[in-house]
C-alpha cells in the first residue's frame, strides 16, 4: 500500500502545479485555463462560484468515521444552515421570498455534492421534490398553506412515490386514494406489503408531512396517479393514526440521509389536500382536468419533477471531475519505476497505459460540462415559462432521459478507474475517492433505473421516425424504401469497404485523415442512430397487426437494441454540445486543445463501436484499426495538457480534500529525490550488486 503519510517536514504545501513536460514548448498551443474554467461553469458561472464557497466551508462538510445516527444528524442541521445563509429558495415563487430562477437553483444545488453528497440528496428531497411536488403540481392555496413551512425547514418532508413493489412503474403503483363523498375526505391506503412507499429520503426520522403518490379512486373510477398532501407526525415525532413505517437502516452509501418506508391504513385527508393542478375532485365526487387524456396527463404531472434527472445528470459530471483531478493530480506527481533514467523513476501519467485510463475520461467529462449547460438552459427555458409548448417539456424530458444515465454510468466508471489509478492511496477514505464512489452507486437508479429511462428515449425516437411517413404517399414510401435498399447495398457489398480500402492503402495518416474531420465524426455517429432507428422501427412494424402477446414478445425482442440505440442518441447529444463549446472558445490555443479532447471523445466513441461500422460497412478494417492508433498519438499530445485541463474545473484543495492531491506526494517525492542525489554527491551511496556484476563481466 502507498505511504501516504505526512513527511517530518510536518507541513502540507498548496496544491501545486508542476511544470508541464513539453506545453511550453514554443511551436505548441498553450491553454488559457482561466478563461476554460469559466466557460466551463457555464450559463450560471457565478452561481457557481457561490455555491463552492459554501461547500468550501467545513460545517457543510461530511467528516469521515460517523456514525450513521451521527451523519444524519449533522446533515439535517446542515439543512438549517443552508436555509439560514439564503441558499436554497431561488427556484421558489418571488411572492413567497423566492427568485423563480430555475436553473441558477439546480447550478447551486449540484455543487453541494463538492460537500457531501448526502447533503445534496436530502437537501433535494426537501426543496427539490417535496417542496418541488407542492410547487408545480398544487395550486396558490396548497402554496401559501404549505410551501414557507417547507422552504424554512420548519415542515422536513418525504417524497412518497416508489413502492417497494413499484420502482420505475409509477403508473402501476398500487396506494390508493378512494373519495368519501360523505365526509368530503380521501381515504388513503396501501393494502398489501409491496405497496409500502420505500426508499424514501426524511421518512425514518424527520419527516414530519409527505407528499404521496396514489390512485385517485372516485364514483368508482380509477383516474390514475395523483399526488397528496398528507401529514405523518406530531411534534415528538411519534406517527399520526393509521401510518407506520419502518427505517431502510444502513445503506451502501448516503448515510447521512434517514431513508425510510411509510404504510397507511384508513388515513383521512380533507379534499382540497390533493395537488389538484392537473386533475381535481368537486364536493360531490365529480372529477375534472383539463388535460383530457389520462396518459399525457400522467406525464405532464411527472414531467413536472424533471429537475431530479437534470441536477443528477450535473453532479454525477461534477463528482467524476473531482476524481479525475485527484487522480491526474496524483500521477504527475507518484513516481514509479525506472524507465527512461538509471536513477529517475518515472511519474505515472507518463505511463501509455495510465494516459489511456484517465486521459479518454476527461475528455467524456468535458462533453458532459458542455452538454450539461445545454440541459440547464433548456431546464430553465421550460419551467421559467420562456418555452413552454407540450414538445418543448417532451423535448426536455427526452434530454433528462438521454444524459442523466450516461452521466451516472460515467461517475461510477470513473470513480473506480481513479480509485484504481490511485493504488493503495486510492482506498483510503481521506482521498475521497472511495467515498464518492459509495455515495453515488445509488445516483444510476435515483429518478429512475437507467436503462428503462433508455427505453423511453428510444421510443420517443421511434415515435418520430413515424412522423416523417404520417400521410405520406405511396412515392414518399416508395422513394424511401428505395433509398434503403440503395443504401444497404452500397454499405453491406463491400462497395463502400472497397473505396476505403483503394483510398487508405499504404498510408495510416491518410486512412484516419478522413476520421479527424468533424463532419466526418458527425456522419458516422448521426448514421448509427438513424440506421439502428430504422432497422428497429422496420421490424417492431410487422408486429402491429399482432395479437397482444405476440407483439410484446417482438417488442421484447428489440429491447436490447432499443436501448442501445437510445444511449447512441444520448452519445450524439452529448459530441454535439462539445463542438458548439468548442465553437464558442475564443482563445486560439485553448480553442486547439479542446477540438482535440472532443475529437477524442468523438473517435473514442467510434472505437466502442467499431464492430457495428464494420459490420455496417460503414468502415473499411484498415481505416477501423487506425482509428486506435490515431486515438493513441491523441493521448499522447493531450498528456501535457492533462494538468490544465483538471485545473480548468476550479477544484481547490477545500474542494478535493484529498491528501494526495494537496502536494503532499510531491514534497514526498521531492524529499526522497534529494536524499539519494545526496547519497550519490557524496559518493557514499552503495554499490548495487547489478552494478558489480556488470563490471565483472565487462572484465
Amino acid at each position: 500500500m502507498v505511504d501516504t503519510a505526512p513527511s517530518t517536514t510536518d507541513q502540507r504545501p498548496t496544491a501545486p502545479k508542476p511544470a508541464r513536460p513539453d506545453s511550453e514548448a514554443s511551436d505548441r498551443p498553450k491553454v488559457d485555463v482561466e478563461a476554460l474554467g469559466r466557460q466551463l461553469l457555464g450559463t450560471w458561472a457565478d452561481i457557481r462560484l457561490e455555491a463552492r464557497e459554501r461547500a468550501a466551508q467545513p460545517e457543510f462538510q461530511r467528516i469521515e468515521g460517523q456514525s450513521m445516527a451521527e451523519h444524519r444528524e449533522r446533515v439535517l442541521a446542515q439543512l438549517q444552515l443552508l436555509v439560514d445563509t439564503g441558499a436554497v429558495h431561488r427556484a421558489f415563487p418571488k411572492e413567497l421570498g423566492g427568485a423563480d430562477d430555475h436553473g441558477g437553483n439546480i447550478a447551486a444545488f449540484e455543487e453541494l455534492v463538492i460537500a457531501d453528497p448526502s447533503l445534496q440528496i436530502k437537501s433535494g428531497v426537501q426543496w427539490g421534490l417535496f417542496g418541488a411536488a407542492v410547487l408545480h403540481l398544487g395550486t396558490t392555496s396548497h402554496h401559501e398553506r404549505f410551501l414557507p413551512k417547507i422552504m424554512s425547514l420548519e415542515v422536513p418532508g418525504a417524497f412518497a412515490m416508489t413502492e417497494t413493489g413499484h420502482g420505475s412503474d409509477v403508473a402501476s403503483i398500487a396506494t390508493t386514494a378512494t373519495y368519501d363523498e360523505a365526509t368530503e375526505e380521501f381515504v388513503i391506503n396501501t393494502p398489501f406489503r409491496g405497496a409500502w412507499k420505500d426508499y424514501l429520503g426524511n421518512a425514518a426520522l424527520h419527516g414530519k408531512d409527505a407528499v404521496v403518490f396514489a390512485q385517485l379512486i372516485t364514483k368508482g373510477v380509477n383516474h390514475g396517479v395523483h399526488a397528496f398532501y398528507i401529514h405523518l407526525r406530531d411534534d415528538e415525532g411519534n406517527f399520526l393514526p393509521g401510518i407506520g413505517g419502518e427505517d431502510d437502516g444502513l445503506k451502501g452509501g448516503l448515510n447521512g440521509i434517514d431513508n425510510g418506508r411509510l404504510h397507511f391504513t384508513g388515513v383521512r385527508i380533507p379534499r382540497d389536500y390533493l395537488l389538484n393542478r392537473y386533475g381535481d375532485v368537486a364536493a360531490d365526487g365529480t372529477y375534472s382536468s383539463p388535460i383530457q387524456s389520462p396518459g399525457r396527463r400522467f406525464f405532464t404531472m411527472l414531467g413536472t419533477l424533471v429537475q431530479g434527472r437534470v441536477s443528477l445528470d450535473g453532479a454525477a459530471t461534477a463528482a467524476a471531475a473531482m476524481a479525475l483531478t485527484i487522480a491526474i493530480t496524483y500521477a504527475t506527481q507518484r513516481r514509479q519505476f525506472t524507465g527512461a533514467s538509471e536513477t529517475e523513476e518515472e511519474v505515472l501519467l507518463d505511463y501509455g497505459r495510465h494516459q489511456r485510463r484517465l486521459i479518454p475520461r476527461l475528455a467524456t467529462v468535458y462533453a458532459q460540462t458542455f452538454a450539461h449547460d445545454e440541459f440547464l438552459v433548456k431546464f430553465d427555458a421550460v419551467f421559467s415559462g420562456k418555452a413552454a409548448s407540450d414538445e418543448d417539456r417532451e423535448d426536455l424530458e427526452t434530454i433528462a432521459a438521454a444524459l442523466k444515465p450516461l452521466s451516472t454510468w460515467h461517475a461510477l466508471d470513473t470513480l473506480q478507474e481513479a480509485r484504481e489509478a490511485c493504488g493503495g492511496a486510492g482506498f483510503l477514505a481521506e482521498n475521497r475517492i472511495v467515498g464518492l464512489r459509495q455515495d453515488l452507486d445509488v445516483y444510476v437508479t435515483f429518478e429512475g433505473d437507467n436503462n428503462v429511462l433508455l427505453q423511453l428515449v428510444a421510443k420517443r425516437l421511434l415515435t418520430d421516425y413515424s412522423k416523417q411517413f404520417k400521410g405520406a404517399g405511396f412515392g414518399a414510401l416508395a422513394r424511401y424504401a428505395v433509398g434503403q435498399t440503395a443504401g444497404k447495398a452500397l454499405h453491406g457489398t463491400g462497395l463502400r469497404r472497397l473505396g476505403q480500402n483503394l483510398a487508405d492503402l499504404g498510408s495510416t495518416a491518410r486512412s484516419v485523415s478522413g476520421l479527424r474531420d468533424e463532419k466526418a465524426q458527425h456522419d458516422l455517429l448521426t448514421d448509427r442512430v438513424e440506421t439502428m432507428i430504422a432497422e428497429i422501427a422496420g421490424r417492431l412494424n410487422e408486429a402491429r397487426k399482432l395479437p397482444k402477446a405476440d407483439a410484446a414478445a417482438v417488442f421484447n425482442r428489440n429491447q436490447n437494441e432499443l436501448i442501445e440505440a437510445a444511449r447512441a442518441h444520448a452519445e450524439l447529444l452529448q459530441w454535439e454540445a462539445f463542438t458548439r463549446g468548442v465553437e464558442h472558445t475564443a482563445d486560439a490555443g485553448t480553442k486547439q486543445v479542446l477540438t482535440w479532447v472532443r475529437d477524442l471523445f468523438g473517435l473514442g466513441l467510434i472505437e466502442k463501436h467499431l464492430e457495428w461500422y464494420l459490420i455496417h460497412g460503414r468502415l473499411s478494417p484498415q481505416r477501423a484499426q487506425s482509428v486506435t492508433a490515431y486515438i493513441d498519438r491523441l493521448i499522447e499530445r493531450l498528456r501535457p495538457y492533462a494538468l490544465d485541463l483538471v485545473h480548468a474545473f476550479g477544484y481547490g484543495d477545500e474542494h478535493l480534500r484529498a491528501k494526495i492531491a494537496s502536494g503532499a506526494e510531491q514534497q514526498r517525492q521531492d524529499e526522497a529525490r534529494a536524499y539519494f542525489d545526496a547519497q550519490r554527491a557524496s559518493g557514499e551511496a552503495p554499490v548495487h550488486e547489478k552494478t558489480l556484476a556488470k563490471k565483472a563481466k565487462k572484465k
